[in-house]
């Protein structure tokens, strides 16, 4: 059975315009982002312009489709006010090959320092600076042959995304092919002044090391069979046990006698406990460098973690954009 034909794409069906005031200024400066390469001088679609027509997809659930974007570039509102032409399917396509990514993750994270915390108070000022981090897959077209991951029947990508909780917003973001390494990808992606909550997939003490070295702080989850040697035991506060903090304990030592002491500090470890989805009960295992930083807070901003889990859902898969080009 032939597949439906979609309706045109009408101008009265689109929204979010207003914001392209504000974000093509900062668009401009990608305009000569990948055009080394064209010596004839006869490119039409530029980094700027392929941006611009990304956001309008992201902002109009009515275009789902690669060919949906570019009806809507044919349109006279949206030529004129995202300064694009009517771009051809072919040009959409090879945009992806042609444009560095660098530039616009740049133009987030400006974007994202600008932001204003959606708190502020006690707590706030002493997570200032709490970066959630967390990789999730994102299903890959079968011609995408550099996503191969299990088997040759599954290929997937991966979004490594940093979110300030504080702020409510991703402050940096990369893809990379599903079966790649978290904490390398998480190293490389390291910036000073955050503190990283992170859960047990990242628990690496050379990683810890390294984001002290970024001048970071860290608030790990970590296995309940890790093995530490105890150089304080601190007492609890009452906000302390009310918060589930059931142990908090400055280590003289991470690891064995048989381990290098690789972080070359002390660190912290604070054991919460908590009630799963079940009702069955859990200890959580949170390491931290932040030895100044009150047993409740540590457990608040591992509970803040789950915020990016949150904002993933609303998250659209890049390839869901061209899933539509092969039926185009």
């Amino acid at each position: 059975m032939a597949n439906k034909r979609r309706p045109e794409v009408r101008a009265r069906d689109l929204q979010g315009f207003k914001y392209f005031r504000l974000l093509t200024p900062l668009l401009e400066r990608l305009q000569q982002v990948g055009t080394a390469r064209d010596r004839a001088g006869n490119r039409q679609l530029f980094f700027d312009q392929y941006c611009a027509l990304l956001l309008l997809y992201f902002f109009n659930p009515v275009l789902s489709s690669l060919r949906g974007v570019q009806q809507a570039s044919g349109l006279d509102k949206v030529q004129k006010l995202l300064g694009v032409r009517r771009t051809s399917l072919g040009s959409l396509s090879e945009a992806t090959g042609v444009f560095a990514a660098q530039p616009l993750r740049q133009i987030v994270q400006e974007l994202a320092s600008r932001a204003l915390p959606l708190e502020r108070g006690r707590e706030a000022e002493a997570l200032r600076g709490l970066t959630a981090v967390d990789g999730t897959l994102l299903r890959a077209l079968p011609q995408m042959a550099w996503a191969l991951w299990m088997d040759d029947r599954h290929r997937a990508a991966k979004l490594h995304l940093h979110f300030e909780v504080l702020k409510g917003v991703p402050v940096d973001a990369t893809l990379t092919p599903a079966a790649c390494s978290e904490p390398e990808q998480l190293r490389a992606m390291l910036q000073a002044a955050r503190l990283y909550v992170i859960d047990r997939g990242y628990a690496d003490y050379q990683l810890f090391r390294d984001i002290r070295d970024a001048r970071s702080s860290f608030v790990a989850r970590v296995k309940d069979s890790t093995a530490f040697t105890v150089g304080q035991q601190r007492p609890l506060t009452p906000a302390a046990q009310e918060a589930g903090v059931v142990r908090d304990v400055v280590l003289a030592k991470l690891g064995t006698d048989h381990h290098k002491d690789v972080l070359g500090q002390p660190v912290r470890l604070i054991v919460v406990r908590r009630s799963q989805r079940d009702g069955s009960p859990e200890q959580l295992w949170l390491l931290t460098d932040r030895l100044d930083l009150p047993a409740e807070l540590v457990a608040l901003a591992y509970r803040y973690r789950w915020t990016i889990e949150m904002f993933h859902p609303h998250y659209p898969s890049s390839a869901s954009l061209y899933r539509g080009r092969r039926v185009a």
